[in-house]
């Protein structure tokens, strides 16, 4: 089952076209990586979803339910963490998520139950202290535990990681795969390296269109190898062998990189063979994220 369907999205503003037309489909249960450069329409997409910005045209279903601009019955099955949630900075966690729970009319006994179980998920459940005190990885790991407090089907995240340092990364990143138990994730970024370490699918948003959609393994399949490593056990084999095949680039390391046909590639395996030259490794290079989404959106 699809949780976010959206068929046909346009919008446009003042003359420039964001969105011309997006299609886009996130399956339950997954971490759904949305990549797009900045300014590429990922937030208006989102606005959109939230019920918060006025499409020109198309749909859009949560939960099988259509999303009406300013209408915002859908957002019971949504969490939303922005790129730069903001707080009352006087407040403890403790005290902010019980704040957000009475407004929005859960029950108490749930909420104290349910609070103290999502402080404990981020890393927060003994922390007293009043919010303006707190780092920004800490912010985001409280915005994470506010859009989740009333378990939502769909937790937006729009880039969650794009200002921590690596730790505070890791740290939200291991939260996300924690949450994916409790509901699908739609991940908005620009870092790559973060999406191949998260997410189960991804699209590519391009000139305000998917560009492209899968799993990771979908996306690699599509595009050939980059070529193949070749490891040595003696640095002093590298500069013969990159004299009889000049298409052999070193590296910093004992290794050379090669990119071309098999054909060429059995040559060399050939000649290692043949000269009895020492060989530590062999590797196939796989395609990564980073050059498919350079491919796609040149």
């Amino acid at each position: 089952m699809d949780i976010l369907a959206i068929q046909d999205l346009k919008k446009s503003f003042g003359g420039k076209e964001v969105l011309c037309g997006l299609d886009l489909s996130v399956p339950e249960h997954s971490i759904f990586g949305f990549i797009g450069r900045n300014g590429a329409g990922k937030t208006t997409t989102m606005k959109a979803i939230l019920g918060l910005l006025k499409p020109d045209s198309g749909r859009i279903c949560v939960m099988g339910e259509k999303v009406y601009f300013g209408q915002t019955r859908t957002n019971r099955h949504i969490g939303y963490l922005p790129d730069v949630p903001e707080f009352y900075s006087y407040m403890t966690p403790l005290e902010y998520l019980h704040f957000c729970g009475e407004i929005s009319g859960m029950d108490k006994a749930d909420l104290v139950t349910r609070s103290n179980e999502l402080l404990e998920l981020v890393g927060l459940g003994q922390e007293r202290c009043r919010i303006k005190g707190f780092s920004r990885g800490m912010k985001q790991r409280l915005g994470i535990a506010q859009a989740l407090l009333n378990r939502p089907k769909l937790l937006i995240c729009d880039e969650p990681t794009s200002a921590l340092d690596p730790v505070g990364r890791k740290e939200i990143l291991d939260i996300l795969l924690a949450a994916k138990e409790q509901t699908t994730i739609l991940f908005s970024t620009h870092i790559l390296s973060d999406v191949e370490r998260i997410c189960t699918e991804v699209a590519f948003l391009d000139n305000g269109r998917i560009a492209m959609q899968g799993t990771i393994a979908e996306l690699r399949s599509m595009r050939p190898s980059d070529g193949f490593m070749i490891e040595t056990e003696q640095r002093e084999t590298i500069g013969t062998l990159i004299k009889a095949f000049d298409d052999l680039k070193a590296t910093e390391r004992n290794s050379l990189i090669f990119h071309g046909n098999k054909e060429r590639f059995f040559d060399i395996m050939r000649y290692v063979a043949e000269n009895r030259i020492p060989i530590q490794k062999i590797e196939r290079i796989e395609p990564t994220l980073e050059s498919l989404f350079l491919e796609v959106t040149k």
